[in-house]
């Protein structure tokens, strides 16, 4: 290829390039491919003659979109920012042109001389101390650039015995633990050596408490390392800063500007209060590394395990130029406030719960009930491609991550993608659960029922909750329930929660329930119950009535002892109930039986919620 060509090629791209970002969200997410896919599309071997500009080009949509993981999607919310920006790919593009390796200041004085700045005005911009700037007369410190890696791989590098400590219930360590550790370590032999305290952890960005973990680092000789690779894009925030308090006593610092400052990655910012430490350790010297200006100047080769380095300074440069402090700052506050409009979303449905505080961009959500419900929601959300999402676990709890990535992201895309989140959610509710409301006809309402479905229900059960007449039913106000619940052949409980009492059951049924003296029907908690010791499983049937009087003994005479003896108690409740309420109609018993098989009396008696025993419904149907 000629300068020329290039020239055309090259608008060609840039061409492609924006029409690519510009349209990204429309794309799906996540491809729909297989490991292997591309083996069969290629040749087994190069070609051995040129092929054409054009051919290559027209197989970027062939053969490369195809497998590609959009991370610039506005509905990509898996894992953290990846985020880039025009003014970076510019950057890019010209440092890639020079491919400069910038070992040493003599090898490229720009590449060096344009990081110690960018580092310094970075170290500023994050309220960083004086010790982590190249140029401070009280310093003898400063920031690099480098590669994107890992704690742990870097212990498995370095032979060192690595020990995660365990957080509070805010997800964070506290300098408790912290000297419990070393006291356990030294007694057992041990020599604690470092510490890395995280600021924005991948699960639940949670922030570890500095200023309780810096003291004891310095008391006993650790080197504390900070690690905010995530949430040190915040920081540009004069706001998002008390999560600094204790940042004094840090020996270094480090946060990926590749994920939320819109540089592309790879770049992480790493600074150290003392880069002689880092001398000591990485330090080589050939001859033909040595030139006139040897510990003079910085070389950077000195502070890294790679020997050569990117022009990386250039596009964070770039991107700092083109913002400004204030329109990152605009950004972190945009990413922010998104997120908070998604958590108020998940918040207004009843059927998911926010395990754990929402932290900046990221919130963490679950379906209420058993970890398999919300691992099949987050693996049917990946099978559409529509949206990516990633798991974790906090407290035995399978959860879903939801960073808001993109700078491009709308309100309008949140909605959309929680129309997807709630419609799949509702499916899978609806598949294993069944919610109906049944009036009977002369307008007794039997009010919401959920039991486990039969094969035909499921296929009618295309929505798990109905407004109707006088007395609706609030939104989605139906979380999931335990899948079994066994009990004794002689006995069935169905509990009600009644006000003050606690629920046992946190992730079952309607959590905004209406005040039995402002309306004539309040929501109650069901379980529906299998029969011991029986070789086929009797569904109970679901009941929020107050039971009828006749024929107590019959169908349970030590209920109805029980009954005799709670009487006076008894009764103070029903007082506030209706006479509606109190009797239920023939009609709709049978209304009931219509949707629910009933269990053998004899071998399963009901007790409502209010622990009144009820009559046999087969004494009155």
């Amino acid at each position: 290829m000629e300068p020329e060509e290039y020239r055309q090629r090259g608008k060609e791209m840039v061409d492609y390039i924006c029409q690519y970002l510009s349209s990204v969200r429309e794309r799906r997410v996540t491809p729909d491919v297989q490991p292997g896919y591309m083996r069969a599309q290629l040749p087994d071997s190069a070609p051995m003659d040129p092929d054409s500009w054009d051919n290559i080009f027209g197989d970027i949509e062939k053969i490369i979109m195809p497998g590609v993981v959009h991370w610039q999607s506005p509905h990509m919310h898996a894992y953290f920012p990846a985020l880039t920006s025009w003014p970076s790919l510019l950057g890019d593009m010209l440092a890639d042109a020079i491919n400069c390796l910038g070992f040493t200041w003599a090898s490229s004085p720009a590449c060096t001389e344009l990081e110690m700045n960018v580092m310094d005005w970075l170290a500023k911009m994050l309220g960083l101390p004086d010790k982590f700037l190249h140029h401070h007369p009280n310093s003898m410190g400063g920031g690099v650039l480098q590669a994107h890696s890992s704690v742990e791989k870097a212990s498995l590098i370095s032979l060192v015995k690595m020990k995660f400590l365990p957080v509070d219930e805010n997800f964070s360590l506290r300098g408790e633990t912290l000297m419990k550790a070393i006291e356990e370590d030294r007694n057992r032999g041990l020599v604690p050596v470092f510490v890395c305290a995280t600021l924005g952890t991948t699960g639940v960005c949670a922030f570890d408490s500095l200023s309780e973990l810096g003291p004891i680092c310095d008391a006993e000789g650790l080197w504390l390392h900070i690690d905010a690779a995530y949430a040190g894009t915040a920081f540009v925030c004069p706001e998002f800063r008390l999560f600094l308090d204790g940042i004094e006593y840090a020996d270094s610092f480090a946060f990926n500007p590749s994920k939320w400052m819109m540089v592309h990655f790879d770049c992480t910012g790493f600074w150290v209060k003392d880069k002689y430490k880092l001398h000591q350790t990485f330090s080589v010297n050939p001859v033909y590394l040595r030139h006139p200006n040897s510990g003079a100047a910085v070389d950077f080769m000195h502070w890294q395990i790679p020997l050569s380095r990117r022009f990386r300074s250039l596009k964070l440069w770039f991107v700092i130029r083109s913002f400004g402090v204030k329109k990152l700052q605009a950004h972190v506050r945009h990413g922010t406030e998104t997120a908070k409009f998604f958590e108020s979303l998940v918040k207004s449905d009843p059927l998911f719960e926010i395990p754990a505080k929402r932290h900046l961009g990221l919130v963490v959500f679950r379906l209420k009930g058993p970890n398999w419900l919300t691992e099949e929601l987050l693996k049917e959300l990946s099978s559409s491609g529509k949206i990516f999402l990633i798991p974790a676990t906090i407290h035995d709890k399978f959860i879903i991550r939801f960073t808001v990535t993109s700078q491009f992201t709308t309100r309008e895309d949140i909605l959309q993608d929680w129309d997807i989140i709630q419609h799949t959610a509702a499916q899978i509710v609806s598949r294993h659960y069944a919610l109906h409301r049944i009036s009977s006809g002369d307008g007794a309402r039997i009010p919401n029922m959920i039991v486990k479905p039969s094969s035909n229900t499921i296929s009618n059960a295309s929505q798990f909750y109905l407004d109707e007449g006088e007395h609706k039913t609030p939104s989605r106000k139906i979380v999931v329930q335990p899948k079994k619940l066994a009990v004794s052949p002689s006995t069935c409980v169905i509990n009600q929660q009644v006000e003050g009492q606690g629920d046992p059951l946190d992730d079952c049924f309607p959590e905004d329930v209406q005040d039995v003296t402002k309306h004539k029907l309040s929501s109650f908690l069901f379980s529906y119950l299998s029969v011991q010791g029986k070789k086929k499983t009797a569904r109970s049937l679901s009941c929020n009535s107050v039971p009828m009087t006749g024929g107590l003994e019959q169908c349970n005479p030590k209920a109805g002892a029980a009954d005799k003896r709670e009487s006076h108690t008894n009764a103070k409740i029903l007082s506030r109930l209706p006479e509606e309420v109190m009797m239920l109609k023939k009609s709709a018993f049978k209304k009931l039986i219509k949707f629910y098989s009933v269990p053998s009396f004899p071998e399963c008696s009901i007790q409502c919620g209010l622990h009144l025993p009820c009559c046999p419904l087969q004494a009155i149907v």
